[in-house]
């Protein structure tokens, strides 16, 4: 060893996800945001199980930096989704440990929370972490919705496509206002949209199925009193 790598000290090693703060006690800005990020992840996870190597979370914490440590400054994103990861449980995102950041960053914004969302987040979202798209939308004002992509180093405004939607390419989805009734609350949405229309949630892949075997079985009867109708009724009724 060189006189000169022995008077180098060691980095000091980062802590894992074991290690770090993973809750910071403080909820949602409103029920109304916690039900939009319900809808966010609650849709995406099917789609997400069925890529096999994207994982989606939201109101976790990211960690990306040492100075970040030393700052103290654990809040994370809203929603993030990242590709071409193992599917499993995480207190945190390490991006120390997994090698990686997000793909899509979505915050949802609020009166007290805009200006920091709209600045110094997106700040760190492009220059520190280097995040290919971010989004952010008011739940209580669909109007205040913006998306961007990464563009040698820096956050293009994205357009919105003939039908009002913001494209997630590294996806291949949408982000689309959907207006109707999500527990209770009747309202305008964002919601993740594919080429065959809304990524359905658990709820209503449920009733969709309710819906198809309803049918079956009303086509059933129909073929049977038809049936029935043909013989007079003879062998099929006491």
């Amino acid at each position: 060893m060189s006189v000169l790598a022995e008077q180098i000290p060691p980095l000091p090693r980062l802590p894992t996800e074991d290690e770090l703060p993973c809750d910071d006690g403080v909820p949602m800005e409103t029920p109304r945001h916690r039900l939009q990020l319900e809808i966010l992840t609650r849709a995406l996870e099917p789609w997400a199980a069925a890529r096999g190597d994207v994982f989606v979370s939201g109101n976790q914490f990211v960690y990306f930096s040492a100075s970040q440590l030393r700052g103290r400054d654990f809040r994370g994103p809203d929603v993030f989704v990242v590709c071409g990861v193992e599917r499993r449980e995480r207190k945190s995102w390490v991006v120390w440990d997994e090698g990686k950041a997000p793909d899509v960053v979505i915050e949802l914004i609020s009166e007290s929370t805009a200006d920091l969302d709209k600045g110094e987040k997106k700040t760190v979202y492009q220059d520190q972490l280097r995040v290919p798209e971010y989004f952010w939308f008011d739940p209580f004002d669909a109007e205040d919705r913006a998306g961007f992509a990464l563009l040698e180093g820096r956050y293009v405004p994205l357009s919105l496509d003939a039908e009002g939607c913001l494209p997630v390419a590294s996806l291949g989805l949408r982000l689309c206002l959907w207006y109707g009734d999500y527990m209770g609350v009747d309202t305008a949405w964002l919601r993740w949209s594919d080429q065959h229309g809304l990524l359905p949630l658990p709820e209503e892949t449920q009733r969709r199925r309710a819906d198809i075997a309803e049918a079956e079985l009303e086509r059933l009867r129909a073929e049977l009193a038809k049936l029935r109708k043909g013989t007079g009724g003879s062998g099929l009724e006491s």
